[in-house]
This record gives C-alpha cells, sequence and structure tokens, in this order.
C-alpha cells in the first residue's frame, strides 16, 4: 500500500490556524473583508461584552428594536440579568457593542448604521432627568427614555 503524502492528509482537513476547522460565517450587510475584521476582533478580544458572534448578534437585536411598524414611541429595556447573553436584551447595550468594533469594519458598519440611528432617535423618547442620573455617559443612545418596569 502506497503511503499518502503529509499535503493530501491536510487537504482532506483543512484547518485554519486562527479559526479552527469552520470557517467565521459572513455578516449581513457587511463586506467578507469587514466580516473577516469583526471575527478577528471578536477572538482576540478578552472583554467580557465581545465575544465571538457578538456583533452579529448585536446587530440581529438593534434591527430586531426597530422594526415594529407604526409611529408609537419605543422604550428600550433594561436587561434584567447581566450574562453575556442576556444583556442583548437592553438594546442600549447592543448598540455599545457595534461601537467598539475596529476601524475597518467601524467605517462600513456607519454606513449601515446611520438609517438605524435616525430610526432610533426618531422613535424613541429623550430623557428629562438625565443630568440627575448617579452615572453619565457620553454615548446618546443612553440619553433616551427607558423602560424600567423590569425592576418595579
Amino acid at each position: 500500500m502506497p503511503r499518502r503524502r503529509p499535503r493530501a492528509l491536510r487537504a482532506e482537513h483543512p484547518v485554519s490556524r486562527v479559526w479552527g476547522p469552520t470557517p467565521p460565517f459572513r455578516i449581513h450587510g457587511l463586506s467578507a473583508g469587514a466580516s473577516l475584521a469583526v471575527h478577528q476582533a471578536e477572538h482576540l478580544s478578552d472583554s467580557f461584552n465581545i465575544h465571538p458572534g457578538a456583533t452579529d448578534s448585536a446587530l440581529r437585536r438593534y434591527r430586531a428594536f426597530l422594526h415594529p411598524p407604526g409611529r408609537r414611541p419605543l422604550y428600550p429595556r433594561e436587561s434584567f440579568c447581566s450574562c453575556t447573553w442576556c444583556s442583548f436584551d437592553d438594546v442600549r447595550h447592543a448598540r455599545d457593542v457595534l461601537e467598539r468594533l475596529p476601524e475597518r469594519a467601524r467605517a462600513e458598519l456607519g454606513r449601515l448604521m446611520r438609517p438605524m440611528d435616525a430610526v432610533f432617535l426618531r422613535r424613541t423618547l429623550p430623557d428629562p432627568f438625565v443630568h440627575r442620573r448617579q452615572w453619565r455617559t457620553g454615548f446618546w443612545w443612553y440619553r433616551r427614555l427607558v423602560d424600567r418596569s423590569e425592576w418595579g
């Protein structure tokens, strides 16, 4: 029986050095290069909020929040649980994750986010008591009214 060459064996089971046996999926709305940059940043990040698949989940959550038709105001809900996946219940956290992308992907995602941000601003109400809050942030999506019914 002839011996199989190592190159032929490796060709049967292609394994990427960075991603493992399966290549990363493409994020809807982003180019392949930007999706790859996002996946690299997610894979190499040591942040609790940034993990593999976080950007895609955040983008889907942000779209789903803005999807209901009509003119009624929308109120983001604060998340009850602070675990990695439950924190996406708060659409503002999803918007935070989308803001923390690498430069290459941030420019392309900015073109995708501009119309969604305009809808978010139009469909949510400004918080008149934001100056009285204990914590302050520079992000504009935290200065909108929130439904705090989960907290009592």
